[in-house]
């Protein structure tokens, strides 16, 4: 056999020379690629390959599962019958300022959300690979965000405190809801309540609600206006008073005016404004003590409580779990599977009882305490999580102190501006013309919604901080009930 000469094309190469292709290409030799090629091709063809398989594998467990709950939206229905709904409760994640996280992780893995928009809602006619869990199940859902940690006890608690006072005649239902035509009684609202559920996000999720269930079962149901007693207790204090000093005996206010010579407002025939200050208020009547509710005790049993589903939540943060992130990332099909399965169990409705948090037997010298729960049970859901926060989040407290030290520190500087250019005893310097400082009013005003955020802030970091423990109320051991696995349920 002889062998093409050099410089001569073979036959093949010949016939690809006139297609028009260089002829530098058709007697180039192919050589393997070099070694950091080989690493780089090596590299990104394993984690390409990797992700693709794990999608591939989330698809199949979201097909899966569909298939599994699509029969329960062909079931017949009445015409005016409410499809099952549920509540999804979703608070902050400590040290994240996008409050929703939770929310969006409900919709991405629970729901199963996709990105191609409908236009209608999904049924049996539509492709069962675009159908999310919950529609494919037809069970509808109402999304309660927290922006910030305390707001989910304290909505829990105002809705527990007004369907108490309703059930006692407090306030009763307004006649304009009444006379809708998709009105139902709070008897068939009760029973749509407990047959749908309540999913609960996270492990601060489950703490603001098991906090805000037990205040709102154990406080009193008067009718409290708490921006009003915050007012008065900061009218209590000495930051907006003005120092006034007495000279010659005469009473000398801060406007320069003598009121020594005025008659006593309480010995004044004349009424006058000031007397309304040293007027003893009388004590409420017993109607009003009645309409309040103040004379209404707590119930020794609280009726039944929809079932609550736990859904694991983790929100990495910070730049140390910048690897976990990553791993995740190529790992999107666990958190697939465990949020199905979580959808999975609030469709079939298979529930058990809580398992109870188990206290501590009561010493005879006292040296443990008896209400230091010995083991959490269902209480301990999702407690591991909590040693991904932050730990600069147990300085909340603090910084806020110093946030109300300093702000009080700049406040009477800014007060004597304010006053002396409300009275005229100066004039206004060029940046005070071209930024005008705020007012008295504007300065109370201010106070009033800093002192309400501080609170509140701190306040709900005592809620979900993790030396704290989940909130229980011995009442709840026999109403409360968790979604679970059908296969394992009692």
């Amino acid at each position: 056999m002889t062998t093409p000469k050099a410089g001569r094309l073979s036959g093949i190469q010949t016939a690809l020379r006139y297609t028009g292709l260089p002829t530098s290409w058709l007697s180039k030799r192919p050589k393997l690629p070099s070694r950091n090629w080989l690493i780089f091709l090596s590299v990104t063809t394993s984690a390409t390959g990797y992700y693709i398989y794990d999608r591939q594998q989330c698809k199949k467990i979201r097909q899966h599962y569909i298939d599994l709950v699509k029969s329960q939206a062909e079931e017949p229905v009445r015409p005016l019958d409410a499809p099952r709904r549920v509540t999804v409760y979703g608070s902050k994640w400590p040290g994240d300022e996008d409050y929703n996280q939770s929310i969006k992780y409900f919709r991405k893995y629970v729901k199963v959300e996709r990105n191609r928009p409908l236009s209608r809602p999904l049924r049996r006619s539509c492709h069962s690979s675009f159908q999310p869990i919950l529609v494919a199940a037809a069970v509808d859902y109402e999304l309660v965000p927290g922006k910030r940690h305390g707001d989910i006890a304290e909505r829990v608690a105002n809705e527990i405190r007004l369907r108490r006072r309703r059930e006692l005649g407090l306030d009763p239902i307004p006649d304009s809801q009444t006379a809708l035509p998709t009105y139902k009684p709070p008897e068939q609202l009760r029973q749509d309540e407990l047959e749908g559920g309540i999913v609960l996000v996270g492990r601060p999720t489950f703490k603001e609600f098991m906090a805000g269930l037990k205040k709102g079962w154990s406080e009193g149901v008067e009718n409290v206006d708490y921006d009003e007693v915050l007012a008065r207790e900061l009218e209590s204090d000495a930051h907006f008073d003005e120092v006034d000093e007495p000279r010659d005996g005469a009473e000398t206010w801060s406007d320069g005016f003598d009121r020594s010579n005025l008659p006593s407002p309480n010995n004044s025939p004349v009424f006058s404004p000031l007397q309304m200050s040293t007027m003893p208020r009388s004590a409420p009547s017993s109607s009003s003590s009645a309409s309040s509710g103040s004379s209404y005790e707590p119930p020794a049993v609280i009726p039944p409580i929809p079932p609550l589903l736990l859904v694991t939540f983790t929100n990495r943060i910070g730049l140390t779990q910048i690897p976990l992130m990553i791993w995740d990332w190529f790992n999107q099909r666990h958190k697939v599977r465990s949020g199905a399965e979580a959808g999975y169990c609030l469709v079939m409705k298979s529930t058990r009882p809580i398992i109870p948090p188990t206290l501590k037997p009561e010493s005879l010298f006292g040296d443990i305490s008896h209400d230091q729960p010995l083991d959490q049970g269902d209480l301990a859901f999702d407690k591991d999580v909590e040693s991904l926060y932050k730990s600069s989040l147990s300085k909340i407290p603090s910084e806020i102190e110093e946030s109300r030290k300093k702000y009080y520190g700049e406040l009477p500087a800014k007060l004597e501006t304010a006053r002396s250019l409300a009275r005229g005893t100066r004039e206004p310097t060029k940046e005070e013309m071209k930024n005008p400082p705020p007012t008295e009013v504007e300065l109370r005003a201010a106070r009033m919604k800093k002192e309400k955020r501080w609170r509140r802030d701190v306040a709900g970091w005592e809620i979900v901080k993790p030396e704290q423990d989940v909130a229980w109320d011995e009442r709840f051991r026999h109403v409360l009930r968790r979604f679970t696995d059908p296969s394992s349920a009692n």
